[in-house]
């Protein structure tokens, strides 16, 4: 177990999931996890290889990002089941149930205030949706979802649900993180440097090979 105040020092290139998780996760002996530091492809030819990058934000310097035409709000309780649909709509290889999606209000780290959803003004129609954490004990936000339809990609609706979020994080949390696979065809990477996240931490998620 990581101690916080080493956590704290370098969040990125400590850990490769958010303090909070570690605490509640324990990773099973089929899988590794290694930085891209202590990496070699011949070191661990017997596993496969997904890995994943890690960024932080600050907070110390946000853009207010507007967007003619869209706007965020606060999400509801009620509006889960609209949340569940937007994920999956925005997923080829992501499904997700009521259940699940649920049962993350449940959790210490859930923060209404960090759930948000977009819509097109002129149809008023929801077309992206955002979810974050509060780590109180930490005091760090997480960025966890982050979709937009199919349909409304390339209309920076990414950009105005990142930056909508961070601005909802400052006077609470004092750094944000996100994490996502470095072979993602959408690069949502790109996404949230524009955004202001910065970092080259890399961590590798390998499995036993059967």
């Amino acid at each position: 177990m990581i101690p916080l105040n080493e956590y704290l020092k370098n969040p990125c290139g400590t850990l490769s999931i958010p303090y909070w998780k570690n605490k509640n996760i324990i990773t099973p002996e089929h899988i590794k996890v290694v930085h891209q530091i202590d990496y070699s492809a011949e070191d661990f030819s017997d596993f496969t290889d997904e890995p994943y990058f890690r960024l932080i934000h600050r907070l110390e310097s946000i853009e207010t990002f507007f967007l003619d035409g869209f706007y965020a709000r606060t999400a509801e309780p009620e509006d889960i089941p609209l949340i569940v649909e937007l994920i999956n709509k925005s997923y080829m290889d992501i499904s997700v149930s009521l259940e699940q999606i649920s049962a993350l209000t449940q959790l210490d780290v859930y923060d209404k205030n960090l759930w948000i959803i977009v819509y097109d003004k002129k149809t008023d129609s929801a077309v992206g949706c955002g979810i974050a954490d509060f780590d109180g004990e930490a005091r760090e936000g997480v960025l966890e979802w982050i979709q937009i339809l199919p349909q409304y990609r390339g209309r920076k609706i990414g950009r105005l649900i990142v930056s909508e979020l961070l601005c909802r994080m400052i006077g609470k949390a004092d750094f944000a993180t996100v994490s996502g696979k470095v072979n993602n065809a959408s690069k949502p990477e790109i996404l949230y440097r524009k955004c202001g996240f910065t970092g080259d931490d890399v961590w590798h998620i390998l499995c036993r090979k059967d």
